[in-house]
C-alpha cells in the first residue's frame, strides 16, 4: 500500500498541471498585425468541400487571409464553383483562369496573388502552403487593401497536392468555402458538468464514509481490550495523507516548474512518457475503485492478502480484478487516438480522481485556503499573464497539444462535442475537479463529525458552490469566443468563499480554521451514536 500512496502522489503533481477549459474556437483576432482599409478580417478556420466527378470528396481545413471578402458561414452545394491549378503554379502574373484558383506559396506576396486571381475572374483562391502548418496570411504596412473582393483562404501542403493530383489526372473537381461558426451551447458541456459534479459527490461520500467506519473499527476494537496493542494511524489513516501548508505551497511550485518543463520540451517521447505514467495511474485508479466496490459483496477475498514480490502484500481480489484494469489501461494507450478513446480516458480519469480524493486529505480551511489561493493565483498566471512573457498563453499551448503534433496531455476529461460542425472536445483539466473535491469532501466530514443536518452544514452548500463556479466557466468560456478559461478563477470564488463566509456568518470559522483531529471527533462520533442505541 506504501508503493501506491507514493505513487499517487507522484502523480498528484502531474494533475495539477491542466486547471482550464480549453474552447479551440475557430475565430482568433490578432491585434498584434497590422491592420489597414481592406486588411482587418479576423483569423478563421476554413472548411474546403470539395467533390471529384461530382463524388463528395475529403473535407479540408484552412485559414481565411487578413484581407478580402469575408468566407460566408452558410454556404450550399449549388454554389460550388471549379478549381483550377494556375500555371504557373506561384501565381505571380496574369496567365490564370476564371475559376476558384489553387496556388502555392511563394515568389510574391499573398494580396498580389488575390490580385490577380481576381482580376483574371476567379471567384475566390486557395493558397498550398509549404508545410503541413497553417500560416497567417497578413498585409504589408502602409497600403490599403479595399480592392480585393475574393475571399482568400490558406491550405496545408498534403491538402494542396491531393487537389492538384485529382486535376492532373484529368478528374472535375469542385469546391466550396464556408466557415460555420460553433454552436453557442453544445450538449457535451452538460454531460462534462454532470461528469466534474457527480466525481465529486462521489469521492465526498466515500471518503467521509470511509473515515467513519475507520473510527467505529477503531473504537470496536477497543471495546474489546485491545488498546494495548492499537495504535490509531493502525485503523484509520494508514493509507491516509494529511496535506499541510508546506505541502500545498509545493505542489503549486512543482506544477510551475512541470508546466514551464512541457512547454520548452513537448515532444513526441515526452508525450509518451506523460501517457505512460497517466495508464499506471488510471491503473491504481481503476483497481481501487474496482476492489472498494467489491469488497461489498466478496468481503473475504477483500481481507485475504498474498505477499507479492516487489509489489508488496496485495489482496487476493486486487490480484483478481488486476488483468481487466491493466488491460483497459493498456487498451486505452493503444487507441488512445481513436474516436471512441475518449470514453477509456474518462474512466481511468475519474477513477484516478476517486482514489486520490479518497487518499489526499484537507484537515482544515487554514490548508485549504493557502492551496486553492495558491491555485487560484497559479490559474490566471499562466493564462492570462503568461503571454506577456512567453507571448503566449503557456497553458493553452499545453493544452491543445500545440507542441506535440495536436495531442494534448491526457490529465483531463473530454467529451465530444456532438452538434458542432468543427467536431472536437469539450475539456476539463483534472485540477479542476480535484483540488475542490479535497475541500467539499473535508465539508462533508466536518458536517459528519459536528452532526450537521443537510442544510445547516456546509458540503451541500460548497457543492452547490462548485456546480455554480463550473457552470460560470462555460458561460464566460461561450461569451469570450472560445478562448481558454482558468476554470479555478471562477470555482475558488464559490467554493472556498462560500466556507468561509457560511463559517463567518455562523461564528464557526475559528473551529473551521484550526480542526486538526479528524479521527478523535469521529471517535466522539462513534461513541455517541453506539449510546443512544443502547
Amino acid at each position: 500500500m506504501e508503493n501506491k500512496r507514493n505513487s499517487i502522489l507522484l502523480f498528484v503533481t502531474l494533475l495539477l498541471l491542466l486547471q482550464l477549459c480549453v474552447g479551440d474556437d475557430i475565430v482568433h483576432n490578432d491585434d498584434q498585425e497590422p491592420k489597414q482599409p481592406g486588411c482587418n478580417n479576423s483569423y478563421v478556420l476554413v472548411k474546403i468541400q470539395n467533390w471529384i466527378n461530382g463524388e463528395e470528396s475529403t473535407e479540408y481545413v484552412g485559414v481565411g487571409a487578413r484581407f478580402g471578402k469575408r468566407v460566408l458561414e452558410h454556404e450550399e452545394e449549388y454554389h460550388s464553383v471549379p478549381l483550377a491549378v494556375l500555371d504557373p503554379i506561384h501565381a505571380c502574373n496574369e496567365s490564370v483562369p476564371k475559376h476558384a484558383a489553387l496556388v502555392w506559396r511563394g515568389d510574391c506576396t499573398f494580396t498580389t496573388k488575390a490580385r490577380i486571381a481576381q482580376a483574371a475572374g476567379a471567384v475566390s483562391l486557395i493558397i498550398v502552403n509549404d508545410k503541413e502548418e497553417l500560416y497567417k496570411m497578413v498585409c504589408s504596412k502602409n497600403e490599403t487593401y479595399t480592392d480585393i473582393r475574393i475571399p482568400s483562404v490558406m491550405v496545408p501542403k498534403s491538402a494542396g497536392e491531393s487537389l492538384e493530383k485529382a486535376m492532373r489526372h484529368g478528374e472535375a473537381v469542385r469546391v466550396l468555402l464556408f466557415s460555420p461558426r460553433r454552436p453557442t451551447v453544445d450538449i457535451s458541456e452538460v454531460f462534462l458538468w454532470v461528469m466534474a459534479v457527480g466525481t465529486i459527490l462521489g469521492a465526498s461520500f466515500w471518503s467521509a464514509w470511509t473515515a467513519k467506519e475507520a473510527a467505529q473499527e477503531y473504537y470496536r476494537r477497543l471495546k474489546e481490550g485491545a488498546d494495548a496493542y492499537l495504535t490509531e494511524p493502525d485503523v484509520e489513516e494508514k493509507d491516509i495523507v494529511d496535506i499541510n501548508v508546506v505541502s500545498a505551497v509545493l505542489f503549486l511550485v512543482l506544477a510551475s516548474v512541470f508546466l514551464i518543463l512541457l512547454y520548452y520540451f513537448m515532444s513526441n517521447w515526452f508525450l509518451i512518457l506523460l501517457v505512460i505514467l497517466f495508464c499506471i495511474g488510471g491503473f491504481e485508479g481503476l483497481q481501487t475503485c474496482v476492489v472498494s466496490l467489491l469488497s461489498r459483496w466478496f468481503p473475504r477475498l477483500a481481507a485475504t492478502y498474498i505477499n507479492v514480490p516487489i509489489l508488496g502484500s496485495l489482496s487476493k481480489l486486487g490480484l483478481i480484478v488486476a488483468p481487466f484494469c491493466i488491460a483497459v489501461s493498456v487498451l486505452w494507450g493503444v487507441f488512445r487516438q481513436a474516436s471512441f478513446a475518449w470514453v477509456g480516458q474518462d474512466i481511468l480519469g475519474i477513477s484516478l480522481i476517486l482514489t486520490v480524493l479518497q487518499i489526499v486529505r484537507l484537515p482544515n480551511i487554514k490548508v485549504s485556503t493557502v492551496l486553492l489561493s495558491c491555485a487560484f493565483f497559479y490559474d490566471i498566471f499562466w493564462v492570462f499573464v503568461s503571454p506577456v512573457l512567453f507571448h503566449e498563453s503557456v497553458m493553452i499551448v499545453v493544452a491543445r497539444g500545440d507542441k506535440s503534433n495536436g495531442e494534448g496531455i491526457p490529465m483531463l476529461l473530454k467529451v465530444p462535442r456532438l452538434y458542432d460542425p468543427w467536431g472536437g472536445y469539450s475539456i476539463i483539466g483534472f485540477g479542476d475537479i480535484l483540488l475542490p473535491g479535497l475541500l467539499v469532501s473535508f465539508c462533508l466530514r466536518y458536517d459528519w463529525m459536528a452532526k450537521k443536518n443537510f442544510f445547516n452544514g456546509y458540503f451541500l452548500w460548497t457543492t452547490i458552490g462548485y456546480g455554480v463556479g463550473l457552470f460560470t466557466t462555460y458561460v464566460v468560456l461561450n461569451l469570450t469566443d472560445g478562448n481558454g478559461q482558468p476554470a479555478l478563477l471562477y470555482i475558488v470564488p464559490f467554493t472556498l468563499g462560500t466556507v468561509v463566509l457560511l463559517g463567518w456568518w455562523r461564528k464557526e470559522l475559528k473551529d473551521l480554521w484550526n480542526n486538526e483531529d479528524t479521527s478523535e471527533k469521529l471517535e466522539t462520533l462513534t461513541q455517541s451514536n453506539e449510546v443512544q442505541k443502547s
